[in-house]
């Protein structure tokens, strides 16, 4: 790796195998513009599949034939912490390489590493407190073990919006079980995860243990999920993509985990703390400019408090501070390419065709921004439920507003979905919350907050219906990670 050039913010990074950097096996790269300017942040080495194989070998090598995978839990966790706290001494250098390649705000991006930390640190106390299970009462004369063991190789495939975050809600529970590993970032931001593999290495993660390629998901994507040496496949990424890697790894019966698309309701009763919710719910859309799969892009509002919500939020997001994303001040920054811009304005232009009201935004932002990609923070208002915007991912700063009368009906909105990722409740009556939450089909569902109940890392996250396969994060998240063993003892009689 070429560490960045502190006047032009440009680097250039090899693939990581076996614990070397190294340029592809043909000498191909890519290189990455800002979506901020335009201006080139990056070059990374172009993988193939000879280089696939090549860090499959190596992960493959350190699981079978090294001391890592059965290494004590007390070293194990020593790592783990040891990671973390490489990662927050490195959090402006490695945050600013995410807000250059992605347009993510400088001060979101920064978080994302602390967050990233927290995710090892978590994993390291847990390395500490795994457990089998004795089964001691069935008979007299026998014992019964039941015994996890690390899964093996493991070729994680993550996306481009939160490029670091979502990597480590893979890599941290697989260092934990004791797998190897095989990272393909998305290429438009690879910089997060080339810097996490300085940061493992650096912490004293055997070599082979943690691999990183670059390169595109139809070839060295497909490559790695059809691997015959790969165990396991752990996807992040849209519905479309997750059902091609779940053909491909079906071929030889890989485990296989994937956390899919989203179109999360964000339920607001009238007895809600309309100050906070309004502050959630702006939040919940345009946080990461709405490129998250939990994104709470269906705001279902119960009638009487409609007109004061829609105000307050109008007016909050009429005063975003769309920008620059280093400028320290900056809210929402640009899309992540021309292409998501394109899907984002023709959803917009739906939303108009389709008889929503534009209560704010819609359009591409000129001016000091003309030469990014930047779309308005956008809301619309009483959105048929069978709008496209209602029912599609878009993944952008596009907001619909749909009024509920009773709780019965804004539990059917709700569940008028095929994807089941989040959602959230706001109400002062709890019995009100609970009763409605138990009723949504989704794998997490907030009450009165969105993303920020304080609680991150010990729940388990995944979806229902179209959104994904397995849980990532708390306990669940590291058993995705072992293979459970059945071990059957008979003792001698009396």
């Amino acid at each position: 790796m070429t560490a960045a050039d502190e006047d032009t913010d440009f680097a250039e990074y090899g693939l990581f195998i076996d614990g070397a950097w190294r340029k592809s096996s043909d000498g191909r790269t890519t290189e990455r513009t800002s979506p901020s300017d335009g201006r080139m942040v990056g070059r990374y080495a172009r993988a193939d599949v000879q280089d696939v194989d090549l860090a499959v070998a190596a992960a493959r090598h350190a699981f079978d034939d090294t001391p890592w995978a059965t290494l004590a839990a007390p070293k194990r966790a020593a790592l783990l912490r040891r990671i973390s706290h490489l990662l927050l001494e490195c959090t402006d250098g490695i945050g600013r390489r995410i807000s250059l390649e992605l347009g993510k705000p400088i001060s979101l991006a920064r978080n994302e590493v602390v967050l990233t930390a927290e995710v090892f640190e978590y994993y390291a106390a847990l390395t500490l407190d795994q457990r089998s299970e004795l089964v001691s009462r069935h008979s007299p004369s026998a014992l019964g073990l039941v015994l996890k063991e690390p899964v093996g190789v493991v070729a994680m495939i993550t996306p481009w919006n939160f490029p670091l975050l979502l990597l480590s809600w893979k890599v941290a529970p697989a260092l934990a079980a004791g797998c190897t590993m095989v990272a393909k970032p998305a290429s438009a931001t690879p910089g997060g995860a080339l810097d996490l593999a300085t940061v493992i290495q650096d912490a004293g993660i055997p070599d082979g243990v943690f691999n990183v390629i670059t390169g595109s998901g139809g070839e060295v994507g497909m490559a790695l999920v059809e691997h015959p040496n790969v165990d396991k496949v752990a996807f992040t990424g849209s519905t479309e993509v997750g059902r091609t890697v779940m053909a491909a790894a079906a071929v030889n019966m890989k485990k296989i985990s994937l956390e899919l698309g989203g179109k999360s309701p964000n339920i607001i009763f009238a007895d809600a703390d309309l100050k906070q919710a309004v502050r959630n719910a702006y939040w919940g859309i345009f946080l990461n400019t709405g490129q998250a799969c939990q994104a709470g892009s269906r705001v279902l509002v119960q009638r009487e408090i409609h007109d004061e919500f829609l105000a307050a939020l109008v007016e909050m997001t009429k005063t975003s501070k769309v920008g620059n994303p280093l400028d320290e001040n900056t809210m929402i920054g640009p899309l992540v390419d021309e292409a998501q811009f394109d899907t984002v304005m023709g959803y917009i232009q739906q939303g108009i065709d389709g008889g929503g009201v534009l209560a704010v935004g819609g359009k591409r932002l000129g001016g000091d921004l003309a030469g990014g990609i930047y779309v308005e923070p956008t809301i619309f208002d009483d959105v048929n439920p069978q709008a496209s915007i209602f029912r599609d991912e878009i993944f952008g700063p596009v907001l619909s507003i749909t009024t509920f009368d009773t709780a019965d009906e804004a539990v059917c909105l709700a569940n008028d979905s095929s994807f089941g990722l989040a959602a959230a409740v706001w109400s002062s009556n709890l019995d009100t919350a609970i009763k409605t939450a138990k009723k949504i089909h989704a794998g997490t569902v907030w009450i009165n907050s969105y993303y920020d109940a304080g609680l991150p890392f010990a729940m388990p996250m995944g979806g229902y219906k179209n959104s994904g396969i397995g849980r990532e994060l708390g306990r669940e998240g590291l058993d995705q990670y072992y293979e459970t063993k059945a071990v059957h003892i008979r003792l001698a009689k009396d």
